[in-house]
């Protein structure tokens, strides 16, 4: 596999940090300004700029829909197809645990387990995903939950339940 790259920048949700590794992007976080200067960017890509490019497009709403080759480094086959189910989640649409299982043949703690381990957030729409009565549950990124709810209201123009 070859050396992963690295990328930072601020967005409305606060400074995102990006890996790519071997051609498809394998992780998204959120970091702190004194944690990015340790993830110090390296050799930015033409997939990194573009996957920036995407992500301030989605703030803008001029995209719904990702277009970036993604990778997993890491999970279990289960949580692999969890991550890959809720990438059919629309936008401005929310599914429920219970949702992402049947979809999946699982049960619903174990969907929310593999969707609290998603390690492309917001690419790979976790926020998307809520609890039965609609309550919102974790969230990975930078704020939790009040981040999971920044991102359904952004998305809430379009947003219908299930």
């Amino acid at each position: 596999m070859s050396e992963p790259r690295q990328h930072s920048f601020n967005s409305p949700i606060g400074r995102i940090h990006l890996t790519e590794t071997g051609g498809a992007i394998t992780g998204l976080t959120w970091v702190s300004r004194e944690t990015s200067k340790a993830h110090s960017d390296n050799a930015m890509t033409s997939l990194l700029a573009e996957a920036e490019r995407q992500i301030h497009a989605y703030f803008a709403k001029t995209l719904k829909d990702f277009d970036l080759p993604l990778a997993f480094d890491r999970g279990s086959p289960f949580e692999q197809s969890v991550w890959r189910a809720m990438q059919e989640i629309p936008f401005g649409t929310v599914w429920t645990y219970g949702d992402i299982a049947d979809h999946v043949g699982g049960v619903a703690r174990a969907a929310g387990g593999a969707c609290g381990s998603n390690p492309i957030p917001l690419i790979i729409p976790c926020h998307r995903v809520v609890g039965s009565n609609g309550k919102l549950t974790g969230f990975s990124g930078d704020g939790g939950i009040a981040t999971k709810q920044q991102l359904l209201d952004h998305e809430s123009d379009q947003l219908s339940l299930f």
